[in-house]
Parts: structure tokens; sequence; C-alpha cells
């Protein structure tokens, strides 16, 4: 009877809506585009990168100082143009000192690179060229006409003003246009990578994830390929950036925490690693349990069925994440490919 109460006094349709919604949402779509070009990373090559988010900023804030400081003409395509170029820098300064020795140094590398970014985006002597702590556009709109996310979602938006959708599905044009935008370029980066692992290049990549040394004997240039890896899913983690700051209207450090990039490993651990559908089942998964567990305990606790003494509604956040990594740790124990990915895959060896 008790549970029979509960369930009356649940909205059942607002608790499904809202994690349906944020399923299929931009943010979705952004954790994974990343998780695609983390999955080239460690699912593919075996790389140990911790620092993935350190690629999402060089194109988030690439692209944002480009088009702020109108260099060029504030061209949006080349504003773009300089977040990839940027990326394409970070990879190669974190791989060329770190991809000859071990996997543990690779991955304090990024993590240092990440949080170097970040502290540096943020530092007031790049106020006038990031915007520090209020980021780009900040807080004093830096005598901007436009903004970048404007010439996105207005000047370049195909679809006519108003909301589209229905039921908690509902959409306006700005939002759903960035939905298509970061969608697409998930099917076209899952497209590229699924490719690239039916080539030649891609049998390479899996053999010195399998064995470096053996792939090394039989004349393969090891450090090469890891480069060329390292480079290209950093380019596709850093259009989720870009994707980002589209959402968003404005790119600050806050965006591009550390915490962001364990979110993009549990996107991809949840998905499945050496997965093509990995990335994308992870991180609608990943949303869907996130905010169903969050508008639950929020409703449960209005209800009074959850005392005050036991959990308060500021506490639901810290809860919410407490249950998405009991879950996890439950898949690692009787799945530990992940939901889609394949058990062979999931023996990675880490050099």
């Amino acid at each position: 009877m008790m549970l029979m109460n509960l369930f009356a006094e649940i909205d059942v349709s607002k608790l499904f809506g809202l994690a349906l919604r944020t399923s299929i949402s931009v943010q979705a779509a952004t954790f994974a585009l990343a998780a695609v070009g983390l999955n080239l990373h460690y699912g593919y090559t075996g790389l140990l990168n911790f620092g993935v988010v350190a690629f999402m900023a060089a194109g988030a804030y690439g692209m944002a100082i480009f088009f702020t400081q109108g260099w060029l003409g504030g061209s949006i395509l080349l504003a773009i143009a300089s977040g990839v170029v940027f990326a394409v820098v970070i990879a190669l300064s974190i791989g060329l000192p770190s991809l000859r020795l071990r996997a543990d140094y690779l991955a304090l590398t990024t993590i240092a690179i990440a949080e170097v970014l970040r502290i540096s985006f943020r530092s007031q002597r790049l106020l006038d060229l990031t915007g520090g702590p209020f980021g780009l556009p900040s807080i004093e709109d830096r005598n901007a006409n436009v903004s970048f996310a404007d010439v996105i979602t207005v000047d370049w938006n195909p679809i006519k003003e108003g909301n589209y959708g229905a039921w908690f599905l509902e959409f306006d044009e700005k939002t759903l246009w960035v939905m298509i935008i970061g969608w697409s370029l998930v099917s076209l980066a899952s497209l590229l990578i699924w490719g690239l692992m039916r080539s030649p290049w891609g049998r390479v990549i899996k053999a010195i994830r399998e064995d470096e040394d053996a792939a090394r004997a039989l004349g393969k240039n090891v450090f090469s390929y890891k480069l060329q890896s390292l480079i290209i899913g950093g380019v596709i983690a850093s259009f989720a950036g870009i994707v980002r700051a589209f959402d968003m209207g404005f790119v600050e450090t806050q965006q591009f925490r550390p915490q962001t990039t364990f979110f993009i490993w549990t996107v991809l651990i949840l998905g499945g690693a050496a997965s093509i559908w990995g990335p994308i089942i992870g991180s609608m998964t990943f949303w869907f349990v996130i905010i169903f567990s969050e508008e639950l305990l929020r409703q449960m606790v209005d209800s009074g069925w959850i005392p005050d003494a036991i959990l308060q509604s500021n506490d639901i956040a810290s809860v919410r994440m407490i249950l998405m990594g009991i879950m996890l740790a439950t898949l690692m124990i009787w799945r530990p490919q992940g939901l889609v990915g394949k058990k062979e895959e999931a023996q990675i060896d880490i050099r």
C-alpha cells in the first residue's frame, strides 16, 4: 500500500520526460562527441588520456578568442578552424614529450596540460584575450556587437522561430538547431572512426593497442601512429567544446573542470570502449540515469517520503552521483565491456 501511495504522488510523466529530454539534448551530444574522440585514444589505441577536456577547451577558446578579437574579419568558419588548429597544437604538446613513455606518464601529462590551460585562461593577465574568470563574451560584453553563438543560432539557423516537438521534448528553434549540429557531428565522427578502424591504418592502431612491441618489430612507427591517433581524437573532442560553446552562448573555465573529463570517461566505459555505438549509447544512458535519479529523489523529498534528516534538496546533486557510481561499479563487475561493447575488446593492454 505504501508503495502504491508513493507511485501515486510521483509525477511519472515529468520523471521520464525530463530524463528523456536530457538524454537527447545538446549536452548529451557534446559528451558523446568527446567520448568518440576518447574512444579513439583509449578504446582503439590504448592511450590513457585523462585530459580530454583540454581538447574541448582548446576548441572552444580557440574559436571564441579568434571571433571576439575580430581577426580576419571575425569569420566564424575561420574561428572554428582556429579552434581545431589549437587542439592540434595541444595534441602535439602532449604527444611529442610523452608518447614514448609509459601510459601513466601520458595520463599525468594530459591531466597537467588540461589544468594548465584552465588556470591560464582564467588568469587576470589574459583578461583582454580570454575574458579571465568572466569568460568570452565576458559580463562586460567586450563591446561585441554579436556573439559567436548568435551567428550560428540566429544568422545561420534555417529553422523558423517557434517551438517544435511535444510533451517534454519541445525545443525552441535555437536549441533544436544546435542539437541537429551536435548529433550530426556525432554521426560524422562515428562514421569516420568506423571507416578508419576498417582501414590498414586502423588495423595498425589496434595492433599497437594489443602489443606495441610486436607492431614495432614488424617495422611500424608506433610513435607516429600514436601521435596521429592523439591528434585525430583531439580534433573530434575540440568540436565537442565548440558545440558546447554555441549552446551556452559563452565560454568560461568552469565548463572545463577535471570533473568533465571523468564524466566523459564514465560515458565511454558505460557504453563500451572500442565500440562505434558505445559513446552514443553511453552518453544517452548516462544523462538519462543522472536526471531520472535527481528528479525521482527530488519528488520523494518534496512529497515527504524522504525526511529532511536523511536527505535535503541541496544534497540531491551529490547523491545522484553516488548512485551513478554504484551503477558503474556494478556494471564493471557484471559487464566490464559496457552496454554495447565486446568482451574481447575490454582486455586492453595499456602500456
